[in-house]
């Protein structure tokens, strides 16, 4: 099995602008390299057949991507409409600026099929593609966002896979991200770590 990183992914997750919510730690070449020579201490399921979630201990210095809200920490919320490409209408995101998140204890890395990012239109040389990456705490997945799960239902032409909404997956998103947020730098974008 081959990995590889996407084009989507490369400018989310090594992006140029040396923001410290991205991997932090090696470059997008040394992380291609490390996950097609260590196996996965598991193997996730993801929200579609073509989704694949590989738990890694976390090799690099990236921080966790989700911060919980508490009252300590409200004040720091920021929010603004934002699209992840050119393509993308802009929708609402929200993050903290001023914390510092600590380094995540595993990388839970997103990788869709080679036939889905086909359909995607970012075809690849690899079996699997990296879309994303998820910085945690524990070896568990963090809630896709729901206006990601809402615009993977619209489809690809929307930035999407085409995935139907899942109501009940929705409404736990909703649970988690009602009491959690990403962050960023102060002049850094965000990175919110979840899937596309």
């Amino acid at each position: 099995m081959t990995i590889a990183l996407t084009r989507f992914a490369r400018g989310r997750l090594f992006p140029r602008d040396g923001r410290r919510n991205a991997i932090v730690g090696c470059s997008a070449e040394e992380f291609e390299r490390y996950l097609n020579k260590h196996p996965p201490l598991q193997v996730l399921d993801g929200y579609a057949p073509f989704c694949k979630l590989h738990v890694h201990r976390n090799w690099t210095q990236t921080r966790c991507a989700a911060v919980a809200i508490t009252d300590e920490n409200r004040h720091l919320l920021r929010c603004a409409y934002e699209a992840r490409t050119k393509d993308e209408l802009p929708v609402l995101v929200r993050w903290f600026e001023g914390i510092e998140p600590p380094r995540a204890e595993y990388l839970l890395v997103i990788l869709y099929s080679r036939e889905q990012m086909q359909r995607e239109g970012d075809a690849l040389d690899a079996d699997w593609g990296i879309v994303g990456c998820l910085a945690t705490m524990a070896p568990e997945e963090t809630p896709m966002t729901p206006v990601t799960m809402m615009r993977n239902a619209l489809g690809v032409a929307e930035g999407g896979s085409g995935v139907p909404l899942d109501r009940d997956a929705y409404r736990r998103s909703v649970a988690f991200w009602e009491r959690h947020a990403t962050w960023r730098d102060v002049a850094g974008r965000v990175i919110s770590g979840v899937a596309k």
